[in-house]
């Protein structure tokens, strides 16, 4: 799956994000399609992109995000970003401007098939509906205005009353996730579906 065709030549600018290690790279071409995203912590996973792949190549790179028009780059060493951009910046360019394969695969069926899973499985149909509710809030209100930090919150389950989310890009590791996901997050889901008595995040201590 390459990009869709863009203007020529490629311009890309580095966004800082609240995540001091992550910075979010916005390009004028289009990677995913709108509301898709695909969060990579290391290169094992990036084996359905070959874009994500190459990123991992330089030694800084711990972790890859990737969304409809940016990609969210975090990095695991001392270096500082100004030393670092650069150099993203121009492979990021020669990249897409030749065309390069982003995905091997679209992941937006996949994507979509794991939430329906996730909403579903083996739940009532009370839970279902809650679980439905919760999805359509986190894509509506909560997705936009992540994806401007360069990171996303996804939906994980619903069991009774507790929501459980992923953090993924930028989110990941952000000191202001926490914070985010409790007087943000949790306060909007509990207004807005009674059920909700608490939001946690997988693998983050709060």
């Amino acid at each position: 799956m390459n990009t869709t065709p863009a203007a020529s030549p490629v311009s890309i600018y580095a966004e800082a994000s609240p995540n001091p290690e992550s910075m979010k790279f916005v390009l004028n071409a289009t990677l995913l399609s709108d509301g898709v995203s695909v969060d990579y912590p290391n290169v094992e996973a990036a084996a359905n992109s070959p874009l994500a792949q190459e990123l991992f190549n330089f030694d800084y790179v711990g972790r890859v995000f990737i969304a409809a028009n940016f990609v969210t780059i975090t990095k695991t060493t001392e270096h500082q970003w100004t030393q670092l951009i650069p150099e993203l910046r121009t492979f990021l360019k020669s990249y897409v401007e030749a065309n390069g394969p982003i995905f091997t695969v679209d992941p937006a069926e996949e994507q979509r098939a794991a939430q329906q899973a996730a909403a579903t499985g083996d739940h009532s149909e009370q839970d279902q509906q809650t679980s439905q509710k919760i999805i359509d809030l986190l894509d509506n209100y909560v997705r936009p205005a992540v994806e401007q930090d360069g990171g996303n919150i996804t939906f994980k389950s619903y069991n009774q009353g507790v929501v459980t989310v992923n953090l993924q890009g930028s989110c990941s590791g952000c000191p202001s996730a926490t914070v985010t996901l409790k007087s943000g997050i949790e306060n909007l889901l509990k207004r807005m579906v009674p059920e909700v008595t608490e939001v946690v995040a997988e693998g983050v201590t709060v």
